[in-house]
């Protein structure tokens, strides 16, 4: 296997692991972590059972998490950068949460131009993971289950836009985007759930848009860029979507710190279009 097909398949094995003992993991709080969110102690678990599994492999030389300060050192090789477990407080509501993998051929901080692949992994009623790398020209899905990994077809995102999830409280987003929400909320269905990838699963599957746009609570927006912003984008636009934080595809923005931020729309070309002609109003 080559260094990207190993990080696949780690991040498969992991994956099924993670979603049988969830429910263990799903009580206190264990504090803050270096984006000053609040962390679970799910997060944490998810994290070092990531790191374990990743870390150990010959051809990841550095392992980076939202969990985490600072990127570790492995050696030489890919740098992976994960968000263990994005929406970890839907756990406690018995709501679906999701692993995001970026794997970076540079040093971080890089931009999504560096990304060789990129995973998503959806904890739901059953548990896939999409995949896109470079040497392959279709996003894959995989079913998880029962100690294995099934391929469950090809992924493209819908021509037919269908739904909509658009993150933020209307009194700390801007009117510009306001307006241009309630435009997009009266022509299709609202999908909005607060776990960026059960989010993005839905515009995946039926078309449409998922966005986090710039708040008073959070001006640089939520998402962080290595961990949940480029590799989602370069998902989404193997797939046949698009992406932007405003004026640019997402994979071309420079974070300038491990932990950066960014404005984050994903879905169909035709609405990434309209966000962007929409915020420069």
């Amino acid at each position: 296997m080559n260094g990207i097909s190993d990080i696949v398949t780690s991040v498969q094995h992991t994956a099924h692991y993670v979603n049988a003992h969830l429910a263990d993991h799903a009580g206190s709080g264990a504090g803050e972590n270096p984006s000053g969110e609040d962390q679970i102690n799910a997060d944490v678990w998810a994290d070092q059972l990531f790191f374990d599994k990743l870390s150990a492999l010959d051809g990841v030389g550095a392992y980076a998490s939202e969990e985490r300060e600072e990127v570790v050192d492995c050696g030489e090789g890919y740098t992976v950068a994960i968000d263990p477990l994005d929406g970890s407080s839907n756990l406690a509501s018995n709501n679906s949460v999701g692993t995001i993998v970026g794997v970076y051929d540079a040093e971080l901080p890089a931009s999504g131009r560096e990304l060789v692949a990129a995973m998503m992994v959806l904890y739901g009623p059953y548990t896939t993971m999409a995949v896109a790398r470079e040497d392959s020209d279709v996003v894959r899905e995989f079913l998880l289950r029962e100690g294995f990994s099934e391929q469950w077809g090809r992924f493209t995102v819908p021509e037919q836009p269908t739904v909509v999830g658009l993150a933020g409280k209307k009194n700390e987003r801007s009117d510009a985007f306001n307006e241009f929400a309630a435009e997009l909320e009266r022509e299709l269905k609202l999908r909005y759930g607060g776990a960026t990838v059960a989010d993005l699963a839905q515009v995946l599957e039926y078309g449409g848009l998922f966005g986090y746009p710039t708040t008073t609570r959070y001006p640089e927006g939520k998402l962080r860029v290595h961990f949940e912003s480029a590799p989602l984008a370069y998902l989404v636009e193997a797939g046949g979507g698009s992406s932007t934080d405003g004026e640019q595809s997402l994979l071309d923005v420079e974070p300038d710190e491990l932990h950066a931020r960014t404005p984050t729309f994903l879905g169909n070309r035709e609405l990434v279009e309209r966000v962007e002609a929409a915020l420069g109003r």
